[in-house]
């Protein structure tokens, strides 16, 4: 049976902190000045106490009334425009992360392995329908306050460090927080030129010019007024097991018929990377025995390889380090973040350059082995402007 209109906006701990006192309903109920039946509506929710019992509650059981009183949980709801690559059945309350892009209040899915237990900001409600053609906007049952989305930056790339550097915005401003959506870096390009993000992280080397990063975002971004700011150094190369047992000493050893590789997916910058180290070796990529095997992450590589399913992975020195596998150095490469100008003098946009230019975060990513912070926050270039 559910409870009465005019007592539902109000709950209370008073039964817990009587029977934790030791104390019968009667015996509260004289220390307080009123009746048992009194004391038992109250436990029940069926009575809001008046200003004076409500104190003399919290002297008699030791607290305040803040500790005895409290307003229920009430769900409020936003509007948002979903990004997964389809809306779930209806029958199934999606966990998303919101955030505020520009004029655009956007849901991500929380999905994959890196996402699996992170905390939702928000259920998508089950009947949300599609409308084919139309904007997905779908109705999100909130678990936060409504401020966490106007207050969020959205970085997308794969570099793991960006859940280091959410931490740090965080710590250093408190109602500020990074959202991490893991993306390969021409997938991130692509979607910061859709609007989705305030940020987008990449690591593209191009081996025509030598350069990292700009012959990619001139490309995929031309149009946009944009700066490019490294986050860091780092060093790329193969993972390998501990020891290296298949003896492995670089990409030509990879043709091998007993060395198993798993692969970085289509797009991403290790994978375009491992391409070049094949090509320059002259291994054709039906040489290489797993070529075709592709995960999403530098971290699902060094998973791979430490539970016995593949030999060998391209990544990054600090994945390797993390999982207690060996590292086969061939190139150092610069990790870029792409920001819109549009959003460069926002608030949490400039909290995250402080942060990431800061000496707490910088000696902190370095300690993770592999990176090199002495150039984080600089500018690379201003395109558009």
């Amino acid at each position: 049976m559910g409870r009465p209109k005019e007592t539902a906006a109000l709950e209370n701990d008073v039964r817990s902190k009587r029977q934790a006192a030791g104390l019968s309903q009667q015996a509260l109920a004289t220390r307080c000045g009123t009746t048992r039946q009194a004391i038992n509506a109250i436990e029940a929710g069926r009575y809001a106490p008046s200003t004076s019992v409500a104190l003399r509650l919290a002297r008699v059981l030791g607290c305040t009334v803040e500790a005895l009183f409290h307003l229920p949980d009430v769900a409020s709801h936003i509007e948002a425009e979903f990004l997964g690559e389809s809306l779930p059945a209806a029958t199934v309350r999606t966990r998303c992360q919101v955030a505020r892009v520009g004029t655009r209040l956007l849901a991500h899915p929380l999905t994959g392995a890196l996402s699996a237990f992170a905390a939702a900001d928000g259920l998508l409600v089950p009947a949300t329908t599609e409308v084919p053609g139309a904007d997905r906007r779908v109705d999100i049952e909130l678990l936060v306050d409504p401020q966490v989305p106007e207050n969020t930056v959205v970085v997308l790339g794969c570099d793991p460090a960006l859940a280091l550097l959410g931490a740090h915005l965080t710590r250093r401003y408190p109602t500020l927080r990074l959202m991490w959506v893991p993306r390969s870096s021409l997938a991130a390009l692509r979607m910061l030129g859709r609007g989705e993000a305030h940020a987008a992280g990449t690591h593209l080397w191009d081996p025509e010019s030598g350069e990292s990063n700009m012959p990619y975002v001139r490309r995929e971004l031309a149009g946009h007024r944009l700066v490019v700011v490294t986050l860091s150094q780092w060093q790329q190369g193969l993972i390998v097991a501990p020891g290296n047992p298949k003896g492995i000493t670089g990409p030509a050893d990879l043709a091998r018929p007993e060395v198993r590789l798993v692969n970085r997916d289509v797009g991403s910058g290790s994978r375009m990377l491992f391409d070049m180290w094949l090509h320059e070796a002259g291994i054709a990529s039906d040489w290489v025995s797993g070529y075709e095997r592709e995960v999403p992450s530098h971290l699902a590589v060094a998973e791979a390889v430490a539970s016995g399913g593949a030999d060998v992975g391209p990544g990054i020195l600090a994945v390797a380090l993390a999982l207690g596998l060996d590292f086969i150095p061939l190139q150092e490469e610069r990790y870029d973040l792409v920001i819109p100008m549009a959003f460069l003098q926002t608030a949490p946009v400039q909290a995250l350059l402080e942060v990431i230019a800061s000496l707490r975060f910088r000696a902190e990513l370095e300690a993770l082995g592999g990176y090199d912070g002495s150039h984080a926050g600089a500018v690379v270039a201003e395109l558009g402007a």
